[in-house]
């Protein structure tokens, strides 16, 4: 008996969204003519396009009816995202940071007979120590998800070596007409996640970013570090120095220094 496959009335539903970037829809089959499973998918999967509306056929599916010669079956199509498609999702939330200097002392209240002496700025100065404060700083923590035809071992590799490193040239990345721009140093690559779903012709891969803006003239009590990349350490060196004024010993910055904490790497390879 040959098998016969018809597509069945009302088969075709279609949906998409605003852009059009994203769709579904599914068309619905009889096969008649065996008993054999595999036999069906196989017939279903010659007679279904390869295509249907623009989109990629993404599956094929075979389900048994009270007929054992008799089968229903349904493909089901997708547009697969361009090359050049991407998905960008955002949070300012912030990052935490240990200062031991403000940016300014906004009084000094003494005990009465007093005078408070002047630390210019040092946050929790005890004899023998600056404890400073834990502080929430700019962050800008971001995803961006970018669609792939291959991935190969090398690329790979690249992404593996970036992770954990800081761009040392300018990145410019552009997202739905919106442009921003990222300096040298201001952006930390925290790594990637991806993979290929069964079925479907591209790979769909999420890198992680934190960004953390450079800074210039940076004020620590009577010192002005001239520059700092995001993500440089800045730390303080105190000494203990007389103030005369309030008859007392204080501690205060003697130096500021900037560290790089981060390896640079070259991010156009992601």
């Amino acid at each position: 008996m040959p098998v016969t496959v018809k597509e069945k009335l009302g088969s075709g539903q279609l949906s998409k969204d605003d852009s059009g970037e994203a769709g579904s829809a599914e068309l619905t089959y009889d096969i008649e003519g065996t008993a054999d499973e595999d036999t069906a998918l196989t017939s279903l999967k010659s007679a279904a396009p390869a295509t249907h509306k623009g989109m990629n056929r993404q599956e094929c599916g075979v389900e048994p009816t009270d007929d054992k010669h008799r089968w229903t079956g349904t493909a089901r199509y997708a547009l697969d995202p361009a090359d050049s498609a991407t998905r960008f999702s955002f949070d300012t939330g912030g990052g935490s940071q240990h200062v031991t200097n403000g940016l300014a002392t906004v009084s000094k209240t003494p005990a009465p007979g007093k005078t408070a002496p002047d630390f210019k700025g040092a946050i929790g100065v005890t004899p023998d120590n600056v404890e400073g404060v834990d502080i929430t700083t700019p962050v800008f923590n971001f995803e961006l998800t970018k669609y792939l035809d291959s991935v190969t071992t090398a690329y790979l590799g690249d992404v593996y070596a970036l992770t954990g490193k800081v761009n040392n040239a300018e990145v410019v990345l552009t997202v739905n007409g919106a442009t921003i721009t990222f300096e040298a140093g201001e952006l930390l690559f925290l790594g990637a996640s991806g993979g290929k779903t069964v079925g479907k012709g591209q790979w769909e891969v999420t890198y992680r970013f934190a960004a953390s803006p450079n800074r210039t003239n940076i004020a620590v009590g009577d010192i002005t570090v001239p520059s700092k990349k995001g993500w440089e350490y800045l730390w303080v060196r105190y000494e203990d120095v007389e103030d005369a004024t309030a008859k007392a010993i204080v501690k205060r910055p003697l130096a500021a220094y900037v560290e790089q904490v981060y390896e640079t790497g070259d991010f156009s390879k992601l």
